[in-house]
């Protein structure tokens, strides 16, 4: 009797922890079906084409691969010969300019446009319809439409600045001399992000809440002191997301560079991107032009990586 009592309960407790289990064990396999053809998309096209650029940046790549299959390891020959041309220091350092350039043009004047929008006006929503054109347009055909505006001769910025005895009259040669160039392309590249940067930091100003302004003004606190201790500390999330995206985006520009000059005149508007693609497709040196790309990747995930700790340390405050 002693032997059937204690048995029962154990039963009991063993059909338990089986009904429990398997739900869980089901549960887990459904997590894992779900996530399985993700990390299948990221390992195919993302990871694949990741090592092939790794392992090809150590190889002698070429043409002729691709009828022969034969691709040599040359061990650090071509990240030797990349380092040692002047042409990669040169687009390390034009690539570090119009970046920061562009990020700081886009992100103030964005800024200052979603401050200003986020006082509602007559007629404020067909406007901001409006100033997303730039970004909505593609952008090889927006750098034509800019070579064209630029233009030394018949460009219609030249001709207005004459008109208004800005410049003389043979105009400033703005995407033809070496000294000018680069600081055109920023301006463009400005011009097209600006929309991108004044929409998101607009939709993160819609979600501060407005009883902090109404605190800040019952204190007497001015516009510039609002702005700069309430405004700014509500919108540094957002702040960094358009960072890390504007950066992403601006660090291999490419077709903007190959509309606007070809990465000339001398050189002087060659970026990290269009070396690669001279490289590449254009000298036909591939493991050459992967020593680059994997550069602009290194580059790339140094600043993800500070972006995640950046985030990991604002939600320990936000705890």
């Amino acid at each position: 009797m002693t032997t059937t009592t204690s048995t029962a309960p154990a039963t009991g407790t063993a059909g338990a922890g089986t009904v429990s289990v398997r739900p869980t064990r089901r549960r887990g396999l459904l997590r894992w079906l779900f996530v399985v053809p993700a990390l299948a998309y990221m390992a195919l096209f993302f990871g694949y084409p990741l090592v092939r650029n790794i392992v090809m940046s150590f190889q002698h790549y070429t043409p002729k691969t691709y009828f022969t299959g034969e691709a040599p390891f040359n061990g650090l020959d071509n990240w030797r010969a990349v380092f040692a041309n002047e042409l990669f220091t040169d687009a390390l350092w034009h690539t570090a300019l119009f970046t920061v350039g562009s990020l700081l043009g886009q992100f103030t004047i964005g800024l200052a446009l979603a401050v200003f929008f986020s006082r509602r006006f007559r007629l404020s929503g067909v406007i901001r319809a409006v100033l997303l054109l730039p970004w909505l347009v593609p952008m090889v055909v927006s750098a034509v439409v800019w070579r064209r505006i630029l233009d030394q001769e018949h460009g219609m910025l030249n001709t207005a600045l004459h008109a208004v005895g800005l410049v003389p009259a043979d105009g400033i040669p703005w995407l033809s001399s070496p000294g000018v160039a680069l600081f055109s392309a920023i301006l463009v590249n400005i011009w097209i992000g600006i929309p991108f940067n004044m929409v998101i930091l607009y939709g993160g100003l819609q979600e501060i809440p407005r009883d902090l302004y109404e605190a800040a003004a019952l204190d007497g606190s001015g516009a510039w002191r609002t702005f700069r201790s309430i405004t700014l500390p509500m919108l540094r999330p957002v702040i960094t997301v358009v960072l890390v995206l504007g950066f992403m985006s601006t660090v291999k520009i490419l077709d903007l560079i190959l509309a606007l000059t070809s990465g000339g005149p001398a050189d002087s508007t060659q970026t990290l991107g269009t070396v690669t693609y001279q490289l590449s497709f254009l000298q036909l040196d591939f493991g050459q032009g992967a020593v680059v790309g994997n550069v602009l990747i290194l580059i790339s995930a140094v600043f993800a990586v500070l972006y995640l700790r950046a985030n990991r340390a604002d939600f320990g405050k936000g705890k």
